[in-house]
């Protein structure tokens, strides 16, 4: 009887190496880079000259006309009393310093009843305006277009909309902007995803961009592009057939609950249909290089009365928290009326316990230990996650936070 010798442990793991790196290439890790809280969609008919001035300053409007103070804004979104009048000092300078930090044009359901040359002018003119945004030093952090889907025989109408919009853009521009991305709708075949990334490679080659500059997110909105017809859970497929392209994943609320059957009245953000395709996306992404993102609320303010703009704000705010508390950091606006709402909702969110979070990191820099709490190490990862986030979106003022970096 003896230990085992330094030849036999070898034997024995010798494909523990192998096996890991293949584990880090299939889950090689979240993004570090930043994540933004939310995206306006904006159909391409609509969009103003100026979107940032534009919107954002609506948003800035609906504020101080409807919320002028921290205990109105914490009575419309529901936030604890106490942490109103911090919310809306947050909200409030978002609006001023950077009121949409992801702006889609929308080519899609936002945009029908247009023929082809009312698209075709719509494509250039919008794509000139994103390219002036840029050139300007005005541009939002992130930006792009949702195109149609290829179903329907609506496919060479979507890449014709995405090659107009991409010449006006680069001919005023002269380069894309960092943020960049196309959002691709109504998947119910990888094959079409396949056919999609040859697309943007073809697109590359013809307007001189450089090999793999075009990303895209990927719409999960069908039944399909959750669950194959053999049964399987295809959304790992998606991501092969992305082929390094696909930056995230963006759940379409009203498409599925419709596939679903749910009744009119009851397709909402929060129904529970939805939370079994929220989850099987993150069960899939968890640890990739795609990112989440959760759908919209399609209640906005139907007048410019303050019961009418609190109600709207209301159902938003209860369905951004629903979406936060599943994980899903991101969500789809469509209205500026959302703009305050999403920031509201994010920033309370980010802020609840702030002071609790931020003193145990500081003790587990320090090395201390004990206290309600036990940390371990992969708490500590989410609690910093959370102050960068928090920074990042500007719930919280960069300086006012210790240095979260370390492993």
């Amino acid at each position: 009887m003896g230990r085992l010798t330094p030849a036999a442990t070898r034997s024995l793991l010798a494909g523990v190496a192998e096996a890991d790196a293949a584990h880090r290439r299939e889950w090689p890790g979240r993004p570090t880079t930043r994540q933004p809280v939310q995206v306006l969609y904006v159909p391409a008919h609509r969009l103003p000259e100026d979107p940032v001035a534009t919107l954002g300053g609506e948003a800035r409007r609906l504020l101080a006309r409807h919320a002028p103070d921290g205990v109105a804004l914490a009575s419309a979104v529901d936030l604890p009393g106490a942490m109103g009048d911090r919310v809306h000092a947050r909200v409030r300078a978002k609006l001023d310093r950077e009121p949409i930090e992801d702006l889609r044009v929308d080519f899609e359901d936002g945009y029908v009843g247009h023929d082809e040359a009312e698209e075709d002018a719509d494509a250039v003119r919008t794509g000139r305006i994103v390219g002036r945004m840029l050139v300007e030093d005005r541009c939002t952090p992130f930006v792009g277009l949702r195109v149609k889907s290829f179903t329907d025989g609506l496919a060479s109408r979507s890449v014709a909309t995405l090659d107009a919009f991409l010449e006006a853009l680069l001919g005023e521009a002269g380069r894309l902007p960092d943020g960049f991305v196309v959002t691709f709708p109504k998947i119910v075949a990888v094959a079409h995803v396949a056919a999609f990334v040859d697309v943007l490679a073809a697109l590359e080659e013809a307007h001189g961009l450089a090999p793999d500059t075009l990303g895209f997110e990927a719409q999960i909105e069908t039944t399909a592009s959750v669950l194959g017809p053999d049964g399987r859970v295809v959304l790992r497929d998606i991501r092969d057939a992305g082929a390094g392209r696909l930056r995230a994943v963006h759940f379409g609320v009203f498409d599925y609950t419709a596939a679903l059957g749910v009744p009119p009245e009851q397709q909402r953000l929060d129904h529970p249909g939805c939370d079994i395709a929220r989850h099987l996306m993150q069960v899939t992404f968890a640890g990739t290089e795609v990112r989440l993102s959760d759908g919209s609320t399609n209640v906005v303010p139907a007048d410019d009365t303050t019961p009418t703009v609190h109600t709207a704000w209301h159902v938003h705010a209860g369905h951004v928290r629903h979406s936060l508390l599943h994980g899903f950091e991101q969500g789809w606006d469509l209205h500026p009326a959302h703009l305050v709402s999403r920031y509201a909702a994010v920033f309370g969110h980010l802020l609840d316990g702030i002071d609790e979070i931020l003193a145990r990191l500081d003790a587990w820099e320090a090395g201390r230990r004990g206290g309600a709490v036990m940390d371990e190490p992969a708490t500590v990862a989410v609690l910093r996650r959370r102050v960068d986030r928090a920074v990042a979106c500007g719930a919280l003022e960069a300086g006012n936070t210790p240095d979260t970096s370390g492993p």
